[in-house]
């Protein structure tokens, strides 16, 4: 989850507002790539998750991290929360899981580079201590009750209003992961196609990366449990925003879809304060209940568009945030699917032309259906599994065409991080399909094997 803003004034006019997302505007050769990842924590010995203090703790991960390989540390509370460093920066789940909100690079290669030095950097901490790290897109055994409420203001805050807009809230600030990457945009009607398309096809990303098909120790009916759970949270802030889709899409109407959204708190001194149910429409007349007569700062706008949850959205950049967590591998995977899609404008036009005559019935279809069924999903005459091996060809030549060498110019493209999405193209399996098989195979039903075998 996203840390808190700082700056920019006061917001003296309501243009402001759409100037701030549209200031994200930059030309081609500007564009970054910033990968996010989530991962579940648990001691190797009882295999429960991690407490947040202790010999075997995500404070002993962290401080490890910032001794041992010059994290900056950051603090609230006087509690130890995350690190930074170098434009990266990492932070807990609500849950406790640890994530890595990576810098913006130019390239597939550079991203990578940075998943697999932090991964090392972990596993280096997490084996001193007799901790493990796993890539799933929900807790394969935990419930509720076992994974602690890290000690976030934002969290406790969220905590309290999840059960009162949705049921499945709190499943997913505790036990859900993800990966996700965060894409610029160079105009208005770049951001408008490049939104429109991630939330089309966002449910082909879902399939492909399906990696959650237990949950609480049993097999749960879904390849992708976590895409569930999002389905269930709090309509008014998630979902495949229809709007999107219609005439007039901009800066403007994502700025009236972001003020509907009910906001929960605010950011002060250090402290965050509750808002919850409350409006921004309020704040910015001066007549926000928690701070009566306070107008609003921009960073509490910048705050405020980090607590809407659709499948894509945007801020200064645009977040593909439809995949679980997974493998080393898919990692990279992830941020190379989209990056193929959305940086070549060939791609790009190709993308929309295979998604524009869809209806918003369709997308939702696709949305429940690549949950439930993977790339087995089936949606009309719209077959997944086609639908997927058209729109990673179309991602294998757009980074063909963008041609960023790597390894020192041996490597000659980024296509070949795509190799594990070719791979379930061709087996028709996804990591679930996978774990699935070993479930009901070698592992006679054991789910603790999911641990040794699937850690990083």
């Amino acid at each position: 989850m996203s840390i808190p803003q700082s700056g920019g004034g006061l917001i003296e006019h309501h243009d402001q507002l759409a100037e701030y997302l549209s200031s994200g505007c930059k030309p081609k050769q500007d564009w970054r790539i910033g990968t996010e990842h989530e991962k579940f924590g648990y001691c190797k010995d009882t295999l429960k998750p991690l407490p947040f203090d202790g010999e075997r703790s995500i404070v002993k991960v962290l401080s490890g991290l910032r001794d041992r390989y010059g994290w900056s540390p950051v603090e609230e509370g006087g509690h130890l929360i995350g690190l930074e460093k170098d434009g990266a920066n990492v932070s807990l789940e609500p849950g406790g899981a640890l994530e890595l909100s990576g810098a913006a690079v130019e390239t597939i290669h550079a991203t990578c580079d940075e998943v697999n030095t932090h991964l090392r950097e972990v596993k280096d901490i997490a084996d001193e201590v007799g901790v493990g790290f796993i890539g799933l897109g929900a807790a394969p055994i935990w419930t509720h009750d076992e994974m602690p409420l890290m000690p976030k203001g934002r969290y406790r805050l969220m905590n309290d209003y999840m059960n009162k807009v949705g049921t499945m809230g709190t499943t997913m600030m505790r036990r859900t992961c993800t990966v996700q990457v965060n894409l610029d945009f160079g105009s208005e009607a770049d951001m408008v196609q490049k939104l429109r398309v991630a939330l089309a096809l966002q449910p082909v990303a879902t399939a492909l990366f399906a990696n959650s098909p237990f949950f609480e120790g049993k097999v749960n009916g879904h390849k992708s449990w976590r895409s569930r759970v999002w389905r269930d949270l709090d309509p008014a802030r998630t979902g495949m925003l229809p709007f999107v889709f219609e005439d007039g899409m901009g800066f403007e109407r994502y700025v009236e879809y972001a003020l509907d959204v009910p906001m929960y708190f605010v950011y002060r001194d250090g402290k965050y304060i509750d808002a919850l149910g409350m409006s921004f429409r309020d704040f910015l007349k001066g007549e926000l209940p928690a701070l009566p007569g306070e107008m609003p700062l921009m960073s509490d706008w910048a705050d405020h568009l980090t607590t809407a949850f659709p499948e894509a959205r945007i801020k200064k950049y645009m977040e593909m945030r439809g995949a679980d967590g997974g493998p080393w591998r898919r990692l990279c995977a992830l941020p190379a699917f989209w990056v193929g899609l959305m940086y070549d404008q060939g791609a790009l036009d190709a993308a929309w032309d295979i998604c524009k005559g869809w209806d918003a019935e369709t997308r939702e279809a696709l949305r429940v259906a690549a949950s439930e069924d993977g790339l087995q999903a089936q949606v009309g005459n719209i077959n997944m599994h086609d639908l997927a091996r058209e729109a990673v060809a179309l991602s294998d030549a757009g980074l063909k065409a963008r041609a960023r060498a790597g390894a020192g110019g041996m490597v000659p493209d980024e296509t070949h991080f795509l190799n594990a999405l070719h791979e379930s193209i061709e087996s028709g399996k996804t990591p679930a399909d996978e774990l699935l098989d070993q479930y009901n195979g070698d592992w006679n039903g054991d789910l603790t094997r999911v641990f040794p075998e699937y850690s990083y």
